[in-house]
């Protein structure tokens, strides 16, 4: 009977290992940063740069004042205002963009509003259009660089997209904003060094008109970007990241701002993982397309938090195993596992999040580990399945 028991929780240990291998060869892989980039070469494609937007009448003047600075003749900045009860339309006319409005009582959520955006722009259609969060700030010269990119490419291209943490925030949302970094930045650049396709992350995404005029959009899935990057690349154009540029936005302030956003992230992303990434890798294997098979290999690691709860969890129950049976193999192997997690994470926290967390906030990890734990058993009591826009700090 130990024989069995030890196989079964051998085999579980299996399963717990290949996230953790997939996040260690990703950290491994970026340990050396990305650097300038290559100087750009070709023809600068006419743009269109799309920005959803719902009730962001505060802020969107900031992110169109980092958009229309670089347009070029016969570019566009088209913002659809998608179900606003404010004056989202009017401050964004203000500032200088295009804008039309979009009212429907039971279609709504981003995937609407990019598809009514889309629709808009084939009256004249551009080259390659960008999509951009009507929350986000985009630095100096990303449109260029990212409109060439998928030019040249025929994919879609996904910039670097970083949450920032407010000032003066508590240790939880430096570490928050870590965990963002090893998603957004960490392993995309280290699969990227594998030539492994990157998913779509929901801002700063240019995409050859070609490709994003045929894509399903009109949907409320609650992680759109990941679902359209998964159609993407079964139909032959996996995105491609680029780490050169930046778009950025800052987290909620609030308390409640913050956990409406990380609930509609996380139970986005575990929904796919759980009814998605099977099917996909398999679908991946039998194809033999490499680029599915990464794609699904980066899907199936959960977020931080949970990665490093289950870790811990599999130690634990691995370790009174051993006590109660004496047999110390699933110990071993599940010791080697909680290595290999401590290791992904310690690298990527010194390359990449030691200018914002300092060591002792990072070892408060473990309490932002368990301070998660409600985002994931709502998970499975009462899941979020409706895209649901986060409290803005003005609200």
């Amino acid at each position: 009977m130990i024989t069995v028991l030890s196989i079964i929780l051998c085999a579980v240990l299996a399963l717990l290992a290949i996230p953790v291998l997939v996040l260690l060869v990703q950290s491994l892989l970026a340990a050396k940063p990305a650097g300038p980039g290559p100087a750009m070469t070709g023809r600068r494609p006419r743009v269109a740069v799309l920005v959803p937007a719902h009730n962001e009448q505060d802020g969107i003047g900031a992110t169109l004042a980092t958009l229309l600075p670089q347009m070029l003749a016969g570019d566009r900045v088209l913002v659809v205002a998608d179900n606003c009860s404010d004056n989202t339309a009017g401050a964004a006319r203000a500032a200088g963009a295009e804008v039309r409005e979009r009212h429907h009582a039971e279609h709504r959520g981003k995937g609407y509003a990019l598809d009514f955006g889309v629709q808009c722009l084939a009256e004249d259609p551009p080259e390659v259009m960008l999509i951009v969060d009507a929350d986000c700030l985009v630095e100096p010269g990303a449109i260029d660089r990212l409109a060439r990119t998928a030019l040249a490419s025929g994919r879609p291209v996904q910039a670097l997209y970083l949450m920032r943490s407010p000032a003066g925030s508590g240790p939880m949302k430096k570490i928050a904003e870590f965990a963002w970094t090893v998603k957004n930045l960490v392993r995309p650049l280290g699969f990227l060094r594998l030539g492994i396709p990157c998913p779509l992350m929901g801002s700063g995404m240019a995409f050859p008109w070609s490709v994003i005029s045929t894509a399903s959009l009109a949907n409320g899935h609650i992680v759109e970007d990941m679902k359209l990057g998964m159609d993407l690349t079964r139909a032959g154009t996996p995105p491609l990241f680029c780490p050169y540029v930046l778009v950025s936005s800052t987290f909620p302030s609030s308390d409640a701002g913050t956990q409406s956003q990380r609930r509609r992230w996380e139970h986005g992303h575990l929904s796919m993982i759980v009814s998605a990434a099977p099917r996909f890798l398999l679908e991946g294997l039998m194809r033999g397309r490499l680029a599915m098979v990464g794609m699904a290999l980066d899907l199936i690691v959960p977020p931080l938090a949970l990665l490093s709860l289950v870790v811990i969890a599999a130690l634990g129950a691995s370790a009174l195993f051993a006590l109660l049976s004496g047999a110390v193999g699933p110990l071993l192997f599940a010791l080697s596992i909680a290595v290999a997690m401590g290791v992904a994470v310690l690298l990527a926290w010194w390359r990449y999040g030691r200018q914002t967390l300092s060591a002792a906030n990072l070892a408060m990890a473990v309490l932002y580990i368990f301070w998660k734990v409600p985002v994931y058993i709502g998970f499975l009591i009462n899941r979020q399945v409706e895209w649901v826009r986060s409290k803005r700090d003005s609200e």
